[in-house]
């Protein structure tokens, strides 16, 4: 075989091994990762881990005060990753640091957060007091306040108060 024939079939290879627009191939899907840990507050709220990966997965795990306490899986989607990665972003400290998101005068009685980033970048975290009146921190609650319903797993989050169950 010619060098020119070798290069050709080499190109002609890679072309066909390309991803498709729109869709996440599985060496990408495994390098991406967003995990968002709610902690507790004072009363009895939710508290849980969710976790997506770029191909769409999400992992619930219920900790306290959720309608499901452990692990369940479920399929979101790539699009649900890309969206909340895009809306999370301007959240994002750089790789291999963790800061905390700025907050006025956060209300103490509400639930924290730990989002973590980890893709091929490397790790990122960042920390968080929901309950901000105003700032980087309001708009955070946005997105944070909506997080079950993207996933798919409000049903699985609901807040649940159980008998005996103690707060926080």
């Amino acid at each position: 075989m010619s060098g020119r024939a070798l290069v050709g079939a080499v190109l002609l290879a890679l072309c066909a091994c390309a991803a498709q627009p729109g869709r996440v191939d599985a060496g990408h899907a495994a390098l991406g990762t967003i995990e968002v840990a709610v902690g507790p507050c004072f009363g009895f709220c939710p508290v849980f881990d969710a976790a997506i990966e770029a191909d769409g997965t999400v992992t619930f795990t219920g900790r306290r005060h959720t309608a499901l306490l452990g692990v369940q899986q479920r399929e979101a989607g790539a699009d649900a990753y890309r969206a909340l990665d895009r809306d999370l972003a301007p959240f994002r400290p750089q790789p291999g640091t963790e800061a905390r998101v700025p907050c006025d005068a956060a209300l103490a009685d509400t639930p924290s957060y730990t989002i973590r980033w980890s893709d091929a970048a490397g790790q990122a975290t960042a920390t968080h007091q929901g309950g901000c009146p105003s700032g980087p921190g309001h708009e955070l609650d946005a997105v944070l306040r909506d997080l079950p319903k993207r996933l798919g797993i409000e049903n699985l989050a609901k807040q649940t108060t159980r008998p005996g169950e103690s707060r926080g």
